[in-house]
């Protein structure tokens, strides 16, 4: 049995202990979150709780760094209570953070995106290959569910609701929902209908295979250097919203406010 993969916190750290964890594991992890409505049952913070999470998990597989969650999204859902950066702004914070990562010695950064809009991953995604182009910096960037199954990118459905009842059940309250029919502009719920379906432990299961593929995945560019799967994937990732930003447009913004709109036009929720 070999010795556990070296990993710290970077606000734990001294110059020194950083210094040798990138000398022996230049990986740094990036929590990701957003605060941003989910419905009346679950907490504003929520994509920033999985992603910590999901890194957390995953950085003990792999070792490196792991920075402080970020909150920040760029297109939050349209609410009062959400808060988000423009996407402009949110890609001139990206470049800055990439940039001084690769500087320092840092070959791997990975941004772990608990927040999965259309635009924000778009506007991570541009940042990343950005990275790629000017530094030759390993920048992944990826909802690390997407790695598991498509499916379970939902919205205060059954997959997020089941991941905060496995973090944080304190914040859960179901019973917010109520027991008519959910509608979307109400609920938030966009995918299956989180009550009598959610659970604690189909948290716990989706929270070890995202940080397992992620895991599996950050090894992989460390072992092969290899930029060619990043490029794949965000080519892939790119196809995902073609017919989105046809429909709504390039302007993050805008766009995630165009599509709320039509979603939300007499519509139910769950479906």
């Amino acid at each position: 049995m070999g010795d556990p993969p070296v990993w710290g916190r970077y606000f734990e750290l001294r110059p020194a202990d950083l210094a040798a964890i990138c000398d022996k594991v230049p990986v740094a992890y990036l929590p990701w979150g957003a605060l941003e409505w989910h419905g009346p049952h679950l907490p504003l913070g929520l994509d920033g709780v999985v992603a910590e999470a999901v890194a957390s998990r995953a950085i003990r597989r792999t070792g490196g760094v792991l920075l402080p969650t970020t909150w920040w999204p760029a297109g939050a859902l349209p609410h009062p209570s959400s808060l988000s950066a423009a996407g402009a702004s949110l890609g001139d914070l990206l470049d800055g953070l990439f940039a001084q990562l690769a500087a320092a010695g840092w070959r791997v950064a990975v941004i772990v995106s608990g927040h999965h809009g259309h635009a924000h991953e778009l506007a991570m995604i541009d940042a990343a290959e950005r990275a790629i182009s000017r530094h030759g910096l390993l920048a992944l960037a990826v909802p690390p569910l997407a790695l598991v199954d498509e499916t379970m990118l939902d919205h205060a459905a059954l997959w997020e609701t089941s991941l905060a009842m496995a973090l944080r059940p304190d914040l859960v309250r179901l019973d917010a929902l109520g027991r008519e029919p959910l509608r979307i502009e109400t609920s938030a719920v966009i995918g299956r209908d989180p009550r009598d379906t959610a659970s604690a432990s189909i948290g716990v299961s989706a929270l070890n295979l995202a940080a397992e593929r992620l895991a599996a995945a950050v090894i992989e560019l460390r072992e092969t250097d290899n930029m060619a799967p990043l490029r794949a994937l965000y080519a892939q990732r790119r196809a995902r919203y073609e017919s989105f930003v046809e429909r709504f447009g390039s302007d993050g913004e805008r766009a995630t406010r165009a599509w709320w709109d039509d979603l939300t036009q007499e519509k139910p929720a769950g479906g």
